[in-house]
């Protein structure tokens, strides 16, 4: 299954987002800490490398992340120039109160009331957006909702005299390129449920936690993941929980939107979909399979051109 979902807010909230950069002094870049790199928006890359903005990313919900995988993303962007990378949950006020001076380090410059440092808020939907700018404001001023694209407009407020915030709506990218960014976004809520199917979502969450954290599984329903596949997986939720159709037939649908729901509230575990080593991986396996795909194209083009030839010398 390929996965794309980019409704028509998102490309006026591009055009919006690229017009105020000019007048922003850093970005902060909110990613989901479970997989950066497949929630990170290439479209915001690309956007403030064009005005020269540095960029404060914060890898939100480590809370629900695996520790060693956080720790190697955290080296992996700060080895980026012009970029810190900041582990953190909004549920700390702690870590929520460490932003401005975080931001203001990349923008020292910046932080006065004759020019007040200029922060603007970015990133796909259902990260923590909203919830980190209400943080940040200690009052609510941004929508929070549990379902993505829950803001539409962008949003401007002073969180003191020296600091401006701009809240955006989450943004996708029109086209997703890798079908498992497409899967990582989906199980873990990012992207709308009309745009999916759960059970394929499931048996790709499956898949990874068989790879990488079968013991998890293990303790939370009871399964011996030895030879097992993402089916087998659901299956065995399915029977765990007494999920059954009219007939006796497991109930897919509903074991499906079980593991999801462990997976996303935490209940499995403090889980990672990625780390800097398999999205390496991942990329050379895409780059492979696109080179692949255009040697064939080519090819056939090649054929059709020279059936063409043929044809006309026949006639």
């Amino acid at each position: 299954m390929s996965i794309q979902w980019f409704p028509g807010h998102m490309n006026a909230a591009k055009r919006e987002a690229a017009e105020q950069m000019e007048n922003i002094d850093v970005v902060v870049e909110v990613l989901d800490a479970r997989l950066p790199e497949a929630s990170r928006n290439p479209l915001v890359e690309e956007i403030r490398k064009f005005r020269q903005r540095p960029c404060l990313k914060v890898l939100n919900k480590i809370d629900l992340a695996d520790p060693a995988a956080t720790a190697a993303w955290k080296a992996y962007y700060d080895a980026q120039e012009g970029v810190t990378a900041y582990p953190m949950t909004t549920k700390k006020p702690a870590d929520v109160a460490r932003i401005p001076a975080l931001c203001l380090g990349l923008a020292p410059h910046r932080g006065v009331p004759t020019k007040p440092l200029r922060i603007m808020i970015m990133g796909i939907p259902n990260v923590g957006k909203s919830t980190l700018m209400n943080a940040l404001l200690k009052k609510r001023v941004a929508k929070v909702g549990d379902e993505p694209a829950v803001t539409k407009t962008q949003q401007r407020l002073y969180l003191d005299k020296h600091t401006v915030l701009v809240d955006t709506p989450g943004m996708l990218w029109p086209k997703i390129a890798m079908a498992s960014d497409g899967l990582a976004l989906a199980a873990s809520h990012a992207i709308g449920s009309n745009a999916l199917i759960e059970e394929e979502v499931a048996e790709y969450l499956a898949s990874v936690l068989l790879e990488r954290y079968p013991q998890l599984l293990t303790a939370r329903y009871g399964l011996k993941t030895e030879g097992m596949d993402g089916v087998d997986v659901i299956e065995g939720v399915a029977a765990r929980r007494g999920y059954r159709v009219r007939g006796g037939e497991f109930d897919y649908e509903k074991a499906s939107h079980m593991l999801l729901q462990d997976y996303r509230s935490g209940a499995l575990g403090r889980i990672s979909l990625e780390t800097p080593e398999t999205r390496a991986a991942s990329l050379a396996q895409h780059a492979a399979e696109m080179a692949e795909k255009a040697r064939i194209a080519e090819e056939k083009a090649a054929e059709k051109a020279e059936q063409a030839a043929r044809g006309k010398r026949g006639t």
